[in-house]
């Protein structure tokens, strides 16, 4: 088993892999004091993947109370990671999503045009 984790002002994510299956939770607020440190999180996320590839990786963002368009840019430049790569190559990534946190359908929404048929989003 596989993991990686970020502490970085008042967000808390980590990365668990345990066999074929990867869940990246987030817990608090992403503001952007933490950008950087979420850049470099989700950068280490995809290259795990690329040297041990699994199909679709979870997202789990139900924790995540805010996060603002600095570390928003962060989930752009991971989308952007994986569409690069060879197409079999490429993994899903499934976000969940919470209804109380009325930003995370606006934002997942327009995330969703960066990932196109690599994005799924479940709301819950």
């Amino acid at each position: 088993m596989s993991t990686i984790e970020l502490v970085a002002g008042e967000v808390r994510a980590s990365c668990v892999r345990a066999g074929e299956q990867v869940v990246v939770s987030f817990l608090g607020t992403a503001d952007a004091q933490v950008d950087a440190q979420l850049e470099g999180f989700l950068g280490q996320v995809h290259a795990m993947i690329e040297r041990e590839p699994v199909a679709e990786v979870i997202a789990d963002l139900r924790h995540l109370e805010f996060m603002n368009s600095s570390c928003f840019k962060a989930f752009v430049t991971w989308l952007v990671a994986v569409r690069r790569l060879p197409r079999a190559s490429q993994y899903r990534i499934r976000f969940r999503a919470s209804e109380r946190h009325h930003w995370q359908k606006r934002s997942l929404h327009a995330l969703s045009y960066f990932g196109g048929d690599l994005i799924t989003i479940e709301a819950g």
